[in-house]
């Protein structure tokens, strides 16, 4: 199944969006040049690595934690493969227009980092041993996603499928479940299996509840600066 866009419709150009959308593709493609050593320390010094947020907590070196703290951020602009961006920019594209538009540009922007650092802190605190960096936007993406399952509830998803019915409509709440469904078996089953590679399913987890939890902050702000006439 390959989904191709929603039916929830956007009336302005949400700018924001494919701003987040652009600038990872670029960040991909200036970082694909890189020789393989550079590359595997630039994950190692930009990507969340749990065990130095462990560490520097132990040793009482608060004054380090600015600096992976800001890990938090720029993890969500690197990207494992082509396959990885693709996948993460295309939800985002399908998600994140409507999502723009109900809480303004610059809203979103805060809310889609601010998820993609609650995703962060989430896998930092259920991985503490890890010394895997995570890299990608996948943390911020599913707070986009969360944020659009009760922003728009009643929307559906249109689903291209080769070799069968070539164009279905899924409900947007179901496919989202669905997919909250998957991650959440996947991160428990990382947790019963100790298992700390792969898939950063608790980042996703984070992320799509933190979502949930504040989006409706951003949702209010922006209604109310536009009722406001300066």
């Amino acid at each position: 199944m390959i989904p191709l866009t929603d039916t929830a419709k956007v009336e302005t150009f949400c700018w924001m969006n494919w701003t987040l959308i652009g600038l990872n593709i670029i960040i991909f493609f200036l970082v694909a040049g890189i020789d393989m050593e550079k590359l595997q320390l630039l994950i190692l010094y930009f990507g969340i690595v749990p065990e130095n947020f462990r560490v520097l907590l132990i040793h009482g070196m608060t004054e380090n934690l600015g600096l992976a703290g800001l890990t938090l951020i720029t993890s969500q602009f690197l990207h494992g493969g082509l396959g990885h961006l693709i996948g993460n920019m295309w939800t985002l594209y399908i998600f994140g227009d409507n999502v723009e538009e109900r809480m303004g540009s610059w809203g979103y922007l805060i809310f889609y980092l601010l998820c993609g650092v609650i995703a962060g802190l989430t896998h930092v605190f259920i991985n503490p041993d890890s010394a895997v960096p995570t890299i990608g936007a996948s943390g911020a993406i599913s707070g986009v996603m969360g944020a659009y399952l009760f922003l728009f509830p009643k929307s559906k998803v249109v689903f291209l499928i080769p070799w069968f019915v070539p164009i279905v409509f899924i409900p947007s709440i179901f496919y989202l479940a669905l997919w909250f469904l998957g991650q959440s078996l996947g991160g428990s089953w990382q947790v019963l299996t100790s298992e700390t590679g792969g898939v950063a399913f608790w980042a996703h987890i984070g992320g799509f509840i933190g979502g949930i939890l504040i989006h409706w902050i951003f949702v209010l702000g922006n209604r109310l600066r536009t009722k406001v006439k300066f």
